[in-house]
């Protein structure tokens, strides 16, 4: 067996499995069937391949390792085109149903507003061009202009506020509250739950295409986080479609644990820590939605440094996996961390972004 590259800096256990937090109630949706209903008409739309990495369950010592590949989402390279573009998609057939006559016009002088350290931004311009409305993306400093760049190639709007995504959050909620557009977070908090949780639920159809490519169930399911979005969808769907057998792990940058740290409080908190290079994980709080289902739903909370991020990184481009060490966090901690597994683990990762680390 390989050397492993370091040992996980947090494991911690969570004790409101299969109950959930007391104070949180608003769970993620477990139906991938109105997703896969709307996906359907979408020229786009392919599944995903599931990759089997028999040198992956070597170096982790188990029976099996799966990877579900999202690098090639869509022509988005994310797993997050299926999140924003799918709920302005919802708003576009809602627009045929009162009287637009087409589709590509139906969201016209309509726009949308989101905050972004990365590919949901990409997500919500691709969204809001198929349907002829716009999109306005608040970025903060710490992303980089290329990203921008991207961001105006899809046809958006970017715009620089504040030096931490926390704070463009702010800046993109007051542009929408003095009436220039829709916001469409990839979060949720008080008084702003419905629009994440419609974007957690077009995640779901990750889940649905991984119960149909597994001819039964894993054992182990790793999950990356920033917020919690992809995680809290791909665990609620974990449990309604294969119950309570699988292990579900929720891996954090050790700068960014929101979700461990509000387990470990008992409530959301928000989480200190310096900027990470994992950039589209470090999220200083979590999305309630997300929080409440994982509470639920997750066995552990484990957590990464930058380093082991890198590290990880290089040795899966090395093996045909190039990602971002957003991306690849989940795969890294389940291959290469010395997680403690029996021999017959089947274990299931998603590697949830392309290379380029913008």
């Amino acid at each position: 067996m390989e050397d492993k590259v370091l040992q996980p800096t947090v494991i911690r256990q969570n004790p409101y499995r299969g109950v959930g937090l007391p104070n949180l109630r608003g769970f993620p949706s477990d139906d991938a069937s109105p997703v896969k209903a709307l996906l359907e008409h979408c020229p786009a739309y392919a599944p995903t391949p599931l990759l089997v990495r028999d040198d992956l369950a070597k170096t982790a010592g188990t029976a099996a390792f799966f990877v579900k590949d999202e690098r090639g989402r869509m022509g988005l390279g994310s797993f997050k085109a299926l999140g924003a573009a799918y709920v302005i998609a919802r708003v576009a057939r809602a627009a045929m149903e009162n009287g637009a006559t087409d589709y590509s016009t139906a969201l016209t002088g309509r726009a949308f507003i989101a905050a972004s350290a990365g590919n949901h931004g990409l997500s919500v311009a691709a969204g809001a061009r198929v349907f002829g409305a716009r999109a306005i993306i608040y970025l903060s400093d710490t992303v980089p202009e290329a990203f921008a760049d991207r961001l105006r190639a899809q046809g958006a709007e970017p715009r620089r506020a504040g030096a931490i995504y926390e704070e463009s959050i702010a800046a993109a909620e007051a542009a929408a509250s003095a009436g220039e557009g829709t916001l469409l977070p990839d979060s949720t908090w008080e008084g702003e739950m419905t629009q994440g949780y419609l974007v957690m639920e077009g995640y779901l159809q990750i889940g649905a295409e991984m119960v149909e490519a597994m001819d039964s169930p894993p054992t182990h399911i790793f999950l990356q986080a920033g917020v919690g979005g992809m995680a809290g969808a791909l665990a609620a769907h974990a449990r309604a479609t294969w119950g309570q057998a699988p292990q579900i792990i929720v891996v954090e940058p050790d700068a960014a644990p929101a979700l461990q740290d509000a387990i470990a409080a008992g409530h959301v908190v928000d989480s200190k820590g310096p900027v990470s290079i994992m950039g589209r994980l470090d999220c200083k709080t979590a999305s309630l939605v997300a929080l409440a289902g994982l509470a639920r739903d997750a066995d552990q909370f484990l957590t990464i440094s930058d380093g082991q991020a890198a590290s990880g990184v290089a040795r899966l481009t090395k093996a045909g996996l190039a990602s971002t060490p957003s991306g690849a966090a989940g795969v890294i901690a389940a291959a290469y961390l010395g997680y403690d597994f029996p021999p017959d683990a089947r274990v299931l990762c998603v590697l949830s972004e392309g290379p380029e680390d913008v």
